[in-house]
């Protein structure tokens, strides 16, 4: 592999079992949808899907943040043109295809017709609906403008665009005191959600629209993400204290349980207001330690590098995008079929999503990615991709 190439090992990994926890959370609600009983508990299952996408989220905030540090550091300047272009690449041919998908050929397909969810009811709005996908506030759609099914996922593309828009800017123009600024961005964000709850900003022209917005733009976790990449870079004297065999075995052991329990982090409430959604943050220090030590920790013994799970994690975007499709198919498949669900959806699941992204990946993105080499200034992985 180039020297001058950045690769962190194991993290193509941590985005497969990122995109795992989202599965196993809507293949569970597909479920339910139909009539068919649950394998896990109510918790379980409402946790896993928000915090897989936590996992996403603080992966991309370590990432994105090491790459533009090593950009300036090779280059002097981070030239967010170029970033935003490589980001275009990445993300809009895939999603553009799966809006396509979900509002314009899947609902006068009537094998993915779902229980109350018929075309009239994803056509309703549907101009509305288009242009809050075409300007990326997908995550406005589902509380604004109702579910749409086989896309309602992509409140997270939305989120991690408008983060892209605002990060390589912010980290190039503020050159000191960023460990502060992480600091700042998710007590900021903090404080402002404590305050959209409190009745005293009653008087906001919009505010269960900027509340909506707000639930889902997750920046904390990814500031979280980009605090560690920070301390990594810089070779900061803190990194002691995290890369720390002891302290990983712990968060993963912790972070397991925590997650197999469904267990959300208690609500901190100052004068009766809370501070909601802690529990993102609390989750997302925990997964920061374990993406710190799975990237830069030699003598952790867990190895996710293995070829096939490093496959799955480079086709993991693909595998968000396209599982709620396999999950329908696959509902079909074993119903019509007579199978047990417990003992056949999951690896039916799994196959056709792992299908479908690979071709997607194979013969549809790699098309952009090709094209995406040319703005590419830090090559990282092992392409040069950096989600």
């Amino acid at each position: 592999m180039n020297a001058n190439r950045i690769y962190f090992p194991n993290l193509n990994g941590l985005r497969f079992i990122a995109a795992l926890l989202v599965v196993v959370h809507h293949t569970e609600q597909f479920k339910y949808l139909y009539g068919l009983p649950n394998n896990f508990s109510d918790s379980f299952v409402q946790i896993i899907g928000e915090l897989g996408v936590i996992l996403f989220f603080v992966l991309s905030g370590f990432l994105i943040t090491y790459l533009l540090l090593e950009e300036e550091k090779r280059t002097r300047t981070i030239d967010v043109r170029k970033f935003y272009a490589r980001r275009i690449l990445r993300i809009w041919p895939l999603y553009f295809l799966v809006v396509a998908l979900a509002l314009l050929l899947i609902p006068n397909l009537p094998i993915f017709t779902l229980p109350d969810y018929g075309r009239a009811r994803i056509y309703k709005d549907l101009f509305e609906k288009l242009a809050l996908y075409i300007f990326f506030l997908p995550n406005l759609v589902s509380p604004l403008l109702g579910i749409v099914p086989y896309a309602s996922h992509l409140w997270s593309i939305g989120t991690e665009e408008q983060f892209y828009l605002i990060w390589a800017p912010l980290i190039k123009f503020v050159r000191r005191y960023r460990v502060a600024l992480m600091f700042v961005i998710v007590s900021g964000y903090l404080l402002f959600a404590r305050a959209l709850y409190s009745d005293r900003t009653n008087f906001l022209a919009y505010k269960y629209e900027i509340n909506a917005f707000w639930q889902s733009f997750n920046i904390p976790s990814m500031a979280i993400g980009g605090f560690f990449a920070l301390l990594l870079h810089a070779d900061h004297r803190a990194l002691k204290l995290f890369l720390n065999n002891c302290l990983f075995y712990f968060a993963l052991a912790f972070t397991s349980v925590m997650l197999y329990r469904g267990v959300y982090f208690p609500q901190i409430a100052v004068h009766d207001v809370p501070f909601p959604y802690l529990y993102k943050e609390f989750y997302s220090v925990w997964f920061g330690i374990l993406i710190l030590n799975f990237a830069a920790n030699k003598n952790i013994f867990i190895s996710l590098e293995q070829k096939p799970i490093r496959y799955l994690g480079k086709i993991s975007y693909g595998l968000y995008m396209y599982h709620p499709i396999a999950i329908v198919l696959a509902l079909h498949a074993t119903t019509r079929l007579g199978a047990l669900p417990d003992a056949w959806l999951y690896p039916l699941v799994l196959a056709l999503t792992i299908f479908f992204a690979g071709v997607s990946y194979a013969y549809y993105e790699s098309y952009f990615l090709h094209f995406k080499l040319g703005f590419v200034r830090v090559a990282s992985g092992d392409e040069p991709l950096e989600r």
